[in-house]
């Protein structure tokens, strides 16, 4: 089914090409007195009306960008964005935190409702350096680079030019001798872009120590921790990466060696740990899998396929693979619209399914927030909370697989399938925060020390079972097909987080799915001004990712699949 990109789905209340007007209505904001705390607060309404108009065009033109990044004018669009309205944002987003820290109002406003906003700002205002601007700029140039080469990476199958999503469906094959090859051509594809890869990591590695140390950090992890308000430390940081690897990788490890079995193979070799023991893809094309998706939503909750279906008739998902759409998949809000968007660049495939499903979590977060406390502004938009509902949603329809895969052997492949993807959860992305931690601590760091760093942490958790001899070189590399590194960097370990508060969420569901799914729901809904422990209580569970909560997750985790065999 072919999309059409054309359709009009976010609204375009503001010329961001008139950039004198928008300046204008910016300065405007600047020269309101303020003179009471009724004042202060009809200002801040004002300001997020007029942020919200420049954030709902700005996505839109980034969107239609990531899905057509071969396109000249939606190109100049973005680009016009990125390189003039955001430097004029960064300039003036410092003088309206300025102008509402400094009034005489600004710590009279309601904890319950501004205590998140004002932490938020008050940092913001501390890390502000007018040098950092340009180099801002300069990474959303290297970052859309990115966007660009990835966009239009294909690969040689068969004699014909695939896109590169069609290659990494082929890892699902039964065929272990395609998986290999599919394995061998993905890291071929690798070889060829990695010079430009490297060059545009090492500029990225560069700039962000650059900006850190403008901002008065020694790096710009510890930076990154200030930007994010994160409520944990680096050293909490540092301990789960432990526990983890205490007590989830030997769990992992006797997993793999089940899958070893089911597979029949002696060695579990790299294209072995991706396999799927499913038949087939599970939909040929992409109104398959939103007709199945949307039963399986109105099963767990019908509000759930509401909100499904009202995207789909508005335009509001983009899903299959073509060439030149951006690689990935993530959901945005559109502000003004109280609307979310999801995108994805999949080919059948289980992963492709179970993705829709995680950024639908995403989508009902967002409407149910937006129908309860208004737009989300940018201080509600913390990870930890927001994958919690998304890696819940996957789990909460775990149960309802077999829409997809009928047949009662390939029923329970699917669901261990998914339950071996929560257990990487619990370590992949964590192996990312890790490798991060080092990146941005070791800012001198070569290309080659780089490639060896990511192949070392590898192995530590998620290849621990696996035979990589005679792959170190493409594995070590293999980090570039990570976009978070590129464009997000240090979100990573939120999936990790939320993935434990996750299993609880299922946990819940197996005892009392009804209830399990109304707290679902009302944590999905709640006041984003509380703290990241209170959001998850609301949702019936906790934000603890202690050695205990690890261990007893991880066991947890282990009984359901043994469950299923």
């Amino acid at each position: 089914m072919t999309q059409d990109l054309n359709q009009n789905y976010y609204k375009e209340l503001i010329d961001l090409q008139d950039v004198d007007g928008v300046e204008a209505q910016i300065q405007s904001l600047l020269d309101v007195q303020i003179e009471s705390v009724s004042d202060l607060e009809k200002w801040l309404q004002a300001e997020k009306d007029l942020m919200m108009k420049i954030a709902e065009a700005m996505t839109g033109h980034q969107v239609d960008f990531y899905r057509n990044t071969e396109d000249a004018d939606i190109k100049s669009t973005y680009l016009h964005d990125q390189q003039v309205i955001q430097p004029l944002l960064m300039k003036y987003e410092a003088k309206l935190n300025q102008k509402v820290c400094e009034s005489p109002y600004f710590n009279k406003l309601d904890e319950n409702r501004y205590g998140l906003m004002r932490r938020f700002r008050e940092s913001k205002v501390k890390l502000f350096r007018e040098e950092n601007i340009p180099l801002m700029v300069k990474e959303q140039e290297l970052n859309t680079k990115y966007s660009e080469i990835m966009g239009g990476l294909t690969v040689e199958w068969d004699d014909e030019e695939k896109p590169y999503p069609f290659i990494q469906s082929q890892l699902d094959h039964l065929d272990r001798a395609v998986r290999e090859k599919a394995y061998r051509a993905m890291m071929s594809a690798h070889r060829q872009i990695k010079p430009d890869m490297d060059a545009i990591m090492d500029e990225l590695v560069q700039l962000r120590h650059q900006i850190a140390l403008n901002a008065g950090f020694e790096n710009y992890r510890d930076y990154m921790f200030v930007v994010k308000n994160r409520e944990y430390s680096v050293q909490d940081c540092y301990d789960f990466h432990e526990n983890v690897e205490k007590h989830i990788i030997p769990a992992w490890n006797r997993l793999a060696n089940v899958f070893k079995s089911e597979l029949g193979v002696d060695t579990f070799r790299p294209w072995d740990n991706t396999a799927k023991l499913m038949k087939n893809p599970p939909y040929s094309d992409v109104s398959d899998l939103m007709n199945g998706v949307s039963e399986m939503l109105g099963k767990t909750d019908p509000y759930f396929a509401d909100r499904f279906d009202y995207m789909r008739e508005h335009g509001l998902i983009d899903l299959g693979d073509r060439k030149g759409k951006s690689p990935g998949g993530f959901c945005t809000s559109l502000p003004v619209s109280g609307d979310t968007f999801v995108f994805a660049n999949f080919s059948p495939s289980f992963f492709s399914l179970i993705a829709l499903i995680h950024e639908m979590g995403h989508a009902v977060n967002g409407y149910l927030e937006f129908s309860e406390q208004g737009p989300s502004e940018e201080y509600h938009l913390r990870m930890e909370i927001g994958e919690l509902y998304s890696h819940g949603m996957e789990l909460l329809l775990l149960d309802k697989l077999d829409r997809f895969y009928p047949e009662e052997e390939d029923f329970k492949s699917a669901q261990r399938e998914e339950l071996r993807r929560a257990f990487k959860m619990l370590f992949g992305p964590l192996s990312g925060d890790l490798f991060q931690h080092w990146m941005y601590t070791n800012p001198q760091h070569t290309a080659k020390e780089r490639d060896e760093k990511f192949f070392e942490i590898s192995k530590r958790y998620g290849l621990n079972p696996v035979d990589t001899s005679g792959l170190e070189k493409e594995i070590g590399m293999s980090w570039a097909d990570t976009l978070h590194y590129f464009q997000v960097p240090f979100y990573n370990i939120e999936y990790s987080m939320s993935m434990l508060g996750a299993l609880q969420i299922l946990e819940n569901y197996r005892n009392n799915p009804e209830q399990a799914v109304v707290s679902f729901k009302k944590g999905a809904s709640a006041n984003y001004n509380q703290s990241i422990a209170a959001v998850y209580k609301e949702t019936g569970v906790s934000f603890d990712f202690s050695e205990p909560a690890v261990k007893r997750m991880g066991e947890f985790l282990e009984k359901v699949i043994q469950d299923i065999h």
